[in-house]
């Protein structure tokens, strides 16, 4: 559905012969993850404490405090391979804007008996999509989101902006990011600038093309030492 919706809206404002493209994106992870010791991504509905207990012992789900309520959480292991990747390198040859990866992909796994099947898990979409930037050999990596960039001490009167980074340095500080927002995403980019020498970009939707620029968002690069910061206000404007 969300495909859907993306390939109609991008019709709409491309050229007709423009050729657009959704892939049902499947994406391996390993049995083995420590994710599946400690589930932790909400999924569903809320219930009272009762009844998520109930469900619990019937169906063997873990459920978490979400607020007042309670929630399933499942669990959230890195991605080892995207199994659709060279359709993917296939169409992006000839032109094709290809919609992929929806929701951090469809989690798999292969059984003793080297059979791969479906898990109940979630995988997190920045480091699907980082996992397929490298793999795709892309020229950059943007994360297009809905803040202008990385900041340090987000929401405090001592928030800064990252303008740009070095990946060594950006991931010392990592672990102080928000693990179910920017975490991931810092986490990401890093991985993909040390993997790949290229660079990397979080910002806002409608400012990618000045982030490929390099005069807005936060660019994670080699080509710095350490991390550059600039004032909120300014990094806004």
């Amino acid at each position: 559905m969300i495909g859907y919706m993306l390939e109609l809206e991008l019709g709409n404002h491309l050229p007709f012969e423009r050729p657009l493209a959704t892939i049902l994106t499947m994406v391996e992870v390993d049995p083995d993850d420590v994710a599946f010791n400690n589930p932790t991504k909400f999924i569903g509905p809320v219930y009272n404490q009762t009844d998520a207990l109930d469900l619990g012992a019937a169906k063997g789900w873990i459920f978490k405090r979400d607020g007042d309520a309670y929630r399933r959480v499942v669990p959230s292991p890195r991605p080892q391979r995207i199994f659709q990747q060279r359709q993917i390198g296939w169409l992006l040859e000839q032109d094709c804007v290809v919609i992929c990866g929806g929701g951090g992909g469809i989690p798999t796994m292969y059984s003793e008996s080297g059979y791969l099947r479906g898990i109940e898990a979630v995988i997190d979409k920045d480091h699907v999509s980082g996992l397929l930037a490298k793999g795709i050999h892309a020229d950059w990596f943007v994360m297009a989101t809905d803040v202008d960039g990385v900041y340090v001490d987000w929401g405090t009167p001592t928030q800064r902006a990252i303008v740009r980074a070095n990946p060594d340095a950006l991931l010392e500080i990592a672990a102080s990011f928000p693990a179910g927002s920017m975490g991931p995403k810092v986490i990401a980019a890093c991985e993909f600038v040390k993997a790949t020498g290229k660079k990397a970009g979080i910002g806002g939707l409608t400012s990618i093309d000045e982030m490929l620029a390099g005069k807005r968002g936060t660019i994670v690069t080699t080509e710095v030492e350490g991390i550059e910061y600039r004032a909120a206000s300014s990094m806004a404007a």
